[in-house]
């Protein structure tokens, strides 16, 4: 049986340019990016390299560049290391690794989104206080692939004198990223096909930042540890790409999630997409089907080949509702009968047919076993 795979939000496959590029790196150049003998500066250049491709997809310098091993971590260290001292202002359908951390911050505010998923940056500054420290508002929804007015967000952080931090993991790759205006950026190297377990975060030269890790001088004295080399060259090579081939690639990508969002609605009654009419990034697509709950549609269309996701999340053994899909008004049934499509570099246009064809099937079996859509 063929399979598909319809889940690059949750995370995307190692591509072979970056396969090629950590290979040599795991086997051959082993030393320690801070000894200072053959070894270990062959692995300082290589490192340097691939921080500087980070640095030019994002439009940073080099030196504002801090390796981390995911966005969960980055995200945690802007939010601590900037925004521990004092008030945090974030949004409602912000990422776990935000709103986790904002949990543990000792004043912190979150913001609602509309019923697109978009936060107003008219509340954001209704939200700042004499404290405030920073703002974290996400670049690109995980679940919506709603893009978020973070440039009018950047304004107002500094118009008020407050710093700013965005959860660009999502975003980088599928839409032109450029951080002029922001003073922290999180991306992800397995989003945009490289390794899992290496990160970024951006901090802007002169932003000052309490270190969360300690031991050593590494990554501008901000995260103590010795460097996972051979994944920052997997993520500056992923970088590379992203640069030279990657809006042509997200606009067929999106030119696909348009043609997967007309065939389904054309053909499944009771058919709606979620975040629709906000601006969205081309290969997010979250669709609720009226009368069907998600977990038996992801489970037969797995069978039938199709790797896609759920909005919903598993919690103490029971299923809730996504958090995004609350923040935007879905009720606990609508919630819960939305699934994710997130298209990437693999995908084609007869595998978004065949989705198609998969969807419409499975969800009228789904619904004649539904008695609250009859």
């Amino acid at each position: 049986m063929q399979r598909y795979y319809f889940d690059h939000n949750a995370t995307t496959p190692v591509s072979p340019e970056v396969f090629a590029a950590m290979a040599p790196v795991m086997t051959e150049v082993y030393g320690n990016a801070s000894s200072i003998h053959h070894f270990g500066q062959d692995a300082r250049r290589m490192l340097d390299a691939a921080r500087r491709e980070v640095a030019e997809m994002i439009g940073a310098r080099a030196e504002e560049i801090i390796f981390t091993s995911g966005g969960t971590e980055a995200d945690n260290l802007a939010l601590f290391a900037a925004g521990g001292e004092g008030h945090t202002i974030t949004a409602a359908a912000e990422h776990p690794a935000v709103l986790e951390a904002c949990v543990q911050l000792s004043n912190s505010t979150v913001v609602p989104v509309d019923g697109k998923g978009v936060v107003n940056p008219d509340d954001i500054r209704r939200a700042i206080q004499p404290d405030t420290r920073l703002i974290s508002v996400m670049h690109v929804n995980n679940e919506l692939g709603v893009i978020q007015p973070v440039d009018d967000i950047a304004a107002v952080a500094r118009e008020t004198g407050v710093r700013f931090h965005s959860d660009g993991v999502q975003a980088a790759g599928r839409i032109p990223v450029d951080v002029a205006g922001m003073d922290f950026y999180s991306i992800s190297a397995h989003k945009i096909y490289g390794p899992k377990g290496v990160g970024a975060l951006f901090v802007r030269k002169g932003t000052g930042v309490h270190p969360r890790l300690f031991g050593g001088p590494h990554e501008r004295k901000i995260r103590a540890g010795t460097e996972n080399v051979a994944g920052a060259v997997g993520m500056g090579r992923a970088a590379q790409w992203v640069r030279k081939e990657g809006a042509e690639d997200a606009a067929r990508q999106g030119v696909m999630r348009d043609r997967l969002e007309k065939g389904i609605l054309q053909r499944v009654p009771d058919a709606h997409v979620n975040g629709a009419g906000a601006p969205r990034v081309g290969n997010t697509s979250n669709m609720r089907f009226d009368g069907i709950d998600s977990e038996p549609l992801l489970i037969a269309l797995d069978l039938r080949g199709f790797a896609v996701s759920s909005g919903s999340a598993c919690s103490s053994g029971a299923t809730e509702p996504s958090h995004v899909l609350a923040a935007i008004g879905l009720n606990k049934q609508q919630a819960k009968s939305s699934v994710r499509f997130s298209l990437g570099r693999s995908n084609t246009a007869e595998q978004v047919d065949a989705l198609i064809e998969a969807v419409v099937q499975v969800v009228a079996q789904l619904r004649k076993l539904a008695p609250a859509y009859a």
